[in-house]
């Protein structure tokens, strides 16, 4: 064959896209396999692959945090392809959606595109056909239900390492330390904040730490059961003596709040408080269904102690009907002459702001009722200045974060926009969780474009403003607009970039050794 020819016949092979996806970062050459398996299936059909999109270590039971087939899709419906073909391994890679009509819909968006989908492994032709169409429609709902059974297998697995006490993940709590375990049962040592198991068969479990921090735990449970101090000025106390909590934070109420209703205190192995299972709604679940482990742990503060708090609080706590809520609320207006949610909060023997909140809809219905019109609601103050030490606690997370993966992260103490490795850099914006007169959670978000990081971590708070809820990573080309309002859901152009914590952007940070890229 002349060069010519060669040249021709290189010439008349079809475009194709590859898309390639693997489960988990165990599963280290499932990308390569799916690609070679691919690449001879493109060379007997005389395709010729020009463009890879990739999910390495993503789940395919949803598309949000898939960057790879969220990208192709993207690109096929902007027409901005020179492809004509996406060529996957087999309907799984496609994705383990737990709805069936889900996985074929984006497999419909390609094909309005004028795009086709052909799946290498598999034993039928995806040509439209009846017997394809049934085909596929079967091996969808296998793959949906793979994760439904891995998913009961995990969880019973799960269940039988919390009831032999061992730890399922997790921060070990001021106090305690996360003691590393053999296969045999010997102790390795502790871990360190950041450290995690290398060994499968290793398993965590709890420790007592420096007896001074079990000297603050039982203070603050003393405090609170016999001197009858609130959670407020348990936590001020701790501010005003130069105490920091585990994660190097300030305290606050409820993080005492925490102390004083968490079981590990006592040696008890809880888990399963909430799930989030097949990634489809996370549901606090009802004490009974928890998984519990009397006795798994040495305890550090006595039951008699504890079961006193617990007393204290449930007893806080017990459901008021509407008309004690508000005779409550208007003791407090009489007392202080205005209320905020700060002022309800601290307030003693009323429920909180939240509860006001979910009960009647808004604190400011709740203020209508009691005849109380704010000029503005002076809770927003509070949260405000609460959101000033959750940026700079998360600013600081990052930094360690990104050191104890290998990476170089230095903080502008001016912007406190973050350098990472000396490649990029990354701003950190705190949203506030606001609720609308309808009920609806909405998030104000205000880019740092000025100063063009190239890339933004949102932190969305949860609807109370004292935890984050989850992160955005938003890289700055992409973003043409400085300001944003996200919903609780938000569409695939934002929502492909939503992650439930910040290991995704450490992943992004760390730092092989050279033997190992090479």
């Amino acid at each position: 064959m002349s060069w010519s020819d060669a040249d021709q016949k290189e010439e008349n092979r079809r475009k194709a896209a590859q898309y390639v996806r693997m489960s988990t970062e165990h599963q280290r050459y499932s990308t390569e396999n799916q690609a070679d398996a691919i690449r001879r299936y493109a060379d007997e059909r005389g395709y010729e692959i020009i463009q890879t999109y990739s999910d390495a270590g993503k789940s395919g039971l949803r598309i949000q945090g898939r960057a790879g087939l969220t990208q192709l899709i993207e690109d096929i419906e902007a027409g901005q392809t020179a492809f004509k073909t996406v060529l996957v391994y087999d309907i799984s890679r496609w994705g383990r959606f737990q709805d069936a009509d889900e996985s074929a819909y984006y497999e419909y968006i390609c094909k309005r595109a004028g795009m086709s989908v052909e799946y290498c492994a598999e034993q039928f032709e995806n040509d439209g056909s009846p017997v394809s169409t049934i085909v596929k429609g079967v091996k969808r709902a296998m793959a949906g239900e793979y994760s439904r059974e891995l998913s009961q297998k995990v969880f019973a697995g799960q269940c039988r390492l919390i009831e032999l006490g061992y730890r399922q993940g997790g921060a070990p709590g001021f106090g305690l330390r996360r003691m590393l375990i053999d296969e045999a049962g010997h102790r390795k040592g502790i871990l360190s904040r950041g450290e995690h198991k290398s060994i499968q068969t290793d398993r965590v479990t709890l420790v007592p730490g420096p007896d001074n921090e079990i000297a603050v735990v039982n203070q603050i449970f003393e405090e609170f059961v016999q001197d009858g101090r609130s959670e407020a000025e348990i936590a001020a106390d701790l501010n005003a003596r130069g105490i920091r909590t585990d994660l190097d934070r300030s305290w606050t109420p409820t993080v005492v709040r925490q102390i004083l209703t968490n079981e590990k205190y006592i040696g008890n192995n809880i888990w399963n408080r909430n799930s989030f299972k097949l990634k489809k709604r996370h549901v606090r679940n009802d004490p009974s269904n928890w998984v519990r482990a009397v006795g798994a742990f040495e305890a550090i503060v006595s039951s008699d102690l504890f079961e006193a708090a617990g007393a204290i609080i449930g007893a806080r706590s017990q459901r008021m009907s509407d008309a004690e809520m508000l005779e409550g609320l208007k003791e407090t207006l009489e007392q202080h002459g205005f209320l905020s949610g700060f002022v309800i909060d601290e307030a003693a023997g009323l429920p909180s702001s939240g509860a006001y909140q979910s009960r009647f809809g808004s604190l400011l219905r709740a203020y209508s009722l009691v005849d109380f019109k704010p000029d503005r609601d002076y809770r927003y103050i509070e949260i405000n200045k609460r959101l000033q030490g959750v940026h700079a606690d998360i600013v600081r997370d990052v930094v360690a974060g990104v050191d104890a993966v290998g990476g170089l992260a230095d903080r502008d103490p001016k912007t406190d926009i973050v350098t990472i490795n000396d490649e990029f850099t990354v701003s950190i914006v705190i949203t506030r969780c606001m609720q609308t007169g309808a009920g609806a959670f909405r998030w104000n978000i205000r880019l740092d474009i000025g100063r063009l990081p190239d890339m933004t971590i949102v932190v969305r708070m949860g609807k109370m403003n004292e935890l984050p809820l989850d992160y955005y990573l938003l890289p700055t080309f992409d973003m043409n607009q400085s300001k944003l309002r996200l919903s609780e859901n938000n569409g695939l152009s934002l929502d492909a970039f939503r992650f439930d914590d910040l290991s995704h952007f450490f992943a992004m940070a760390a730092r092989a050794p050279l033997l190992e890229v090479a």
